[in-house]
Parts: C-alpha cells; structure tokens; sequence
C-alpha cells in the first residue's frame, strides 16, 4: 500500500508500539513504527485522536511525543501519517479532567460508601484557603466540602467508611463527618503527611520529618518506625502481605520504597526511582506508584516480588493515584485530577 506524502511515494507507516499505553495531557510516550520512511529522511509525527503532539525528538521510526490536550478522555487512536491517519492507528488511553484549579499533594480517596472521590487543595504552607477540601460525586458533579483544615495533606477511609485527614502544618489528624464536621483525632505528629490503615484497623501516619507513628482507635500516637526524612511528605500504603510500604522523596534521583513489617522493621522493597510519591495497590499485588523511571515520569507499576518495574501511564507534574469502584485509575497532578479507563481493581481494606 502506497501514500503520497510530501510529494513522494513511500510505504505506510504502522505504529507497533506506544509506550507506555496511556497517559494524561503532557505525559511523554515514545512511539515506533514499521515500514519505509520517506526518500528525504523526515522524522515522525503523531496525532491523538485527531489532535497533533508536540514531537520532543524523532527520527523516521521513532518520536518522543507529548500527549496533547483533548475534549474528552477514554481510549483514542494515534496515527503517524502526514494526515493524520496510519495503515493500523494504534489504541491508546488518555485522561479525563475530573477537576482543576486544586493543589493535591498526596493520594486522592475514594469514599467507600458511595464512590465520591475527594480531593485536597492544600495550598502553600501556612495558607488557609476558603476551601480545601473537595468532594467529586460519581456522578462528576464537584462540591466545596470544607475549608476547616489548614494544608490538608494525606486523605484516608477505614474500614468502617469514616474519613481521617492529615494536617502537615499542625501535626494533626483530624475525623471529617458526613456533616461536614472537623473533628481532632490525634495530634503531635510533627509535619504529619501520609496515612494508611492495615486490615486491623491499625492507623499509620507519617512524619516526614523521619518517623511512623501507629495510631490506635482513639487517637492514641506512638513512634512506630524511622526512616530518613523526607523533603515533601511521606506517602504510606499496606500491601496484601500486612506490610507497610512508604516513600519518601529526597534529594536522591536514586530513591527507594521502603517496606516495613509487623515489628517496624524495615527493608528495601525496590530502588531505583526518582522522587517517588503517592502508591497503591491492585487487586493482584502490584504496586503503582507516582515517580520517575529510567528518566521517564508517570505512574510506575512494580510486580509483586519487586523484580519487575514499568510504566503503565505518562503524566508530569503527578503526585497521587486512587483506584475507583469501577476500575478506572485516577492520577493526581499538583493541580488537577484525571481518571483513566484502565480496568484495575485496588484492594481493599477487607483484603489487606
């Protein structure tokens, strides 16, 4: 088969990969096709449906792309041809904007409940905006939830359905009601950040200043473990395996997510990542979190046993990601949040 671009007969291009396979306005992927180029030499280009990328490098075969900025999200086909169409487009799957104009800093929540996403905008240290605290609805409908807690960091649900918050700025964690009712639970937590609770109910809030605190029912705080500190926060998850798993970005572009186990004791569970950041985890064992891999930005997917580590979606700018009732994956930029079709379940708290 046979095109004309730029006034030349050359063969259709095929693209045989985009990696990784989706990804948020900004993310960069690499694409690399099939098939002869044209007689003068000239490097790739792509659309996403429709839609021309900003191309950071190419040669004929192969281009650095940036996802653009689309109408809606879901699966779209990319294209290299000069006009816009391939032999074979290739799937890819692009975020929806669920919300702007927001500062998270950590880990989006699903509430258990009813599936409504929440959503900090944190705000500079200090900062008291009128709302910090968003409520988006399963039905994309987003409510001003409250503005009663100053940089509202970490954002967590037990497994009874009730709502805890992390306030960097007074080291405090803090029960939000259905009615909207702030409420202290535990305080002198130092610059309290991540949060997380274990399938005993057991709570976990970090320090990013280098400790773990274990939390018990009521609001009891007791140093629980020490890591090195961490220049942003602290991000916690608890595995299938009981164990508590922590980032903690430095100035490293090495850094490393640390796995501790019933005793505090902790161990490397895998290094290699630059300012790792929020983390979950899927029904299947594997760990995604938020860093750099490789030089690449986006959501990292880490096998089970630690052995395996890729990228799953591109984004830039990412500090969080929540798994949806309905398997889409919602990834956090320090500005908005996006939601993914990607078919994965995050566990459960029953499961953990």
């Amino acid at each position: 088969m046979y095109t004309l671009i730029w006034n030349e007969m050359v063969k259709t291009k095929q693209i045989e990969r985009i990696d990784p396979p989706a990804g948020i306005p900004g993310g960069e992927v690499v694409i690399e096709v099939s098939g002869a180029t044209s007689k003068g030499g000239h490097a790739l280009q792509a659309w996403f449906g429709g839609e021309p990328a900003h191309i950071v490098a190419a040669t004929g075969r192969r281009a650095l792309a940036l996802v653009p900025e689309l109408n809606n999200g879901g699966e779209i086909e990319v294209s290299v041809d000069a006009n816009g169409k391939s032999a074979k487009p290739a799937r890819f799957i692009t975020g929806r904007k669920l919300a702007g104009d927001l500062h998270p800093v950590a880990n989006p929540a699903f509430d258990p409940t009813d599936g409504s996403l929440f959503v900090t905008k944190s705000g500079a240290r200090g900062e008291h905006v009128p709302v910090s605290l968003y409520r988006i609805s399963s039905d994309g409908d987003i409510e001003e939830f409250s503005g009663d807690i100053i940089n509202p960091t970490g954002i967590a649900f037990d497994r009874i359905g009730r709502m805890f918050v992390t306030s960097r700025l007074e080291g405090t964690i803090y029960r939000v009601t259905p009615l909207k009712e702030v409420v202290m639970f535990a305080g002198e937590l130092g610059i309290a950040t991540g949060l997380a609770f274990n399938r005993q109910g057991e709570m976990f809030a970090g320090d990013r200043g280098g400790k773990i605190y274990r939390v018990n029912e009521i609001g009891e705080a007791e140093p629980w473990a020490e890591l090195e500190p961490s220049v942003s926060a602290y991000h916690l998850a608890c595995g299938p395996d009981d164990a508590l798993y922590v980032t903690g970005p430095t100035v490293s572009s090495f850094d490393s997510i640390s796995r501790f186990d019933d005793d505090g004791r902790g161990s490397v569970f895998f290094r290699g990542l630059g300012r790792p950041q929020g983390l979950a985890f899927d029904r299947d064992g594997n760990l995604y979190v938020v860093a750099s891999l490789r030089g690449r930005r986006g959501i990292v997917r880490i096998s089970p046993d630690g052995n395996d580590a890729r990228i799953v979606v591109a984004g830039m700018n990412l500090v969080g990601l929540a798994f949806s009732p309905n398997g889409e994956l919602v990834v956090a930029t320090n500005e908005s949040v996006y939601s993914l079709p990607l078919g994965i379940y995050g566990i459960l708290l029953d499961q953990v």
